[in-house]
């Protein structure tokens, strides 16, 4: 297939967007950072057929570059959109750093864009399972599912599941084979819902819900507390809150804190002056080691 193009918005920073957070570890990404390349498993509407694309920035241009013709090409490019959230208007979030001198480097560098996946629900999976483990835990449940549940594009490589195929094993599979452990019945829950059309977790996209209110439906899906929903408030485009996690937090202590413990309170009120963007602010503050210098 020819290399398929998308124009990126003035700023935008390719590597520092692709390399924003854990995502680029979880399967079906692939991240290739000694030539920047981002590797992911595309499916077609029904989830039937996939294909493997490369993603790569070159002279201010993002391109695509898929295996094969097995998903539409319309269909490929608006999911790359909006992985990378090239749609996504940062102006007041650069406007509030600059103004308050935080995370300077962020608006000279283009950063904040967080990477995520094609659609909410792969999303609210994720999170799921990076709830009360290990980052390699994480890991290993995220490379489960695709390995065991995804299906297989030419070449080998394999898709994020669908909603039906999670739904269509029980809790001891999870537990067996995912080692998904406590969260097992929530994830089969989950898959359940979404299969049959009772819960659509790609409409808090476009919801008009105040955030507390988001949030609260959130909440609604078991296994998904405070920490998991905010951070799937960040990947939806509202940034109010923290998502404090022990990560985030031990950071705080390190950098604001002299390395010492303190109420969640006081990270709050720290990063209060920043509004609706206090929860971008504090993860751009936390990962400046991983980022600015890239």
């Amino acid at each position: 297939m020819p290399i398929l193009t998308l124009k990126q918005p003035e700023g935008f920073s390719f590597r520092s967007t692709v390399y924003s957070h854990g995502w680029s570890e979880l399967r079906p990404f692939e991240l290739d950072v000694s030539r920047w390349r981002l590797t992911y498993v595309f499916t077609n509407e029904t989830g039937t057929k996939a294909s493997l694309g490369t993603i790569f920035e070159k002279r201010g241009k993002i391109f695509l570059d898929l295996f094969d013709d097995k998903v539409p090409a319309e269909k490929a490019l608006r999911d790359t959109a909006h992985i990378l959230r090239l749609d996504d208007d940062l102006t007041g979030f650069y406007e509030v750093v600059v103004k308050h001198g935080a995370v300077p480097w962020a608006a000279e560098r283009g950063a904040g864009r967080l990477l995520r996946s094609p659609t909410v629900f792969e999303d609210l999976v994720k999170t799921i399972c990076t709830t009360n483990c290990s980052w390699g835990l994480t890991k290993i449940m995220v490379t489960n599912l695709v390995e065991k549940l995804g299906i297989r594009a030419q070449g080998g490589s394999r898709a994020f599941p669908t909603a039906k195929a999670m739904a269509s094993v029980d809790e001891d599979f999870y537990r067996d084979e995912i080692r998904a452990g406590y969260r097992s019945p929530y994830i089969v829950e989950l898959a359940q819902r979404v299969a049959s059309g009772e819960l659509h977790p790609q409409n808090w996209l476009t919801s008009e819900l105040p955030t507390p209110e988001l949030k609260k439906e959130m909440k609604k899906v078991k296994g998904v507390g405070d920490y998991a929903a905010e951070n799937l408030l960040k990947l939806v485009g509202r940034y109010d809150g923290l998502a404090l996690d022990s990560w985030l937090r031990s950071q705080f202590y390190k950098r604001h804190n002299n390395e010492k413990p303190c109420r969640d309170k006081k990270i709050e009120r720290h990063y209060s002056k920043f509004g609706e963007w206090r929860g971008l602010v504090i993860w751009c503050d936390m990962t400046e080691k991983w980022i600015a210098d890239i």
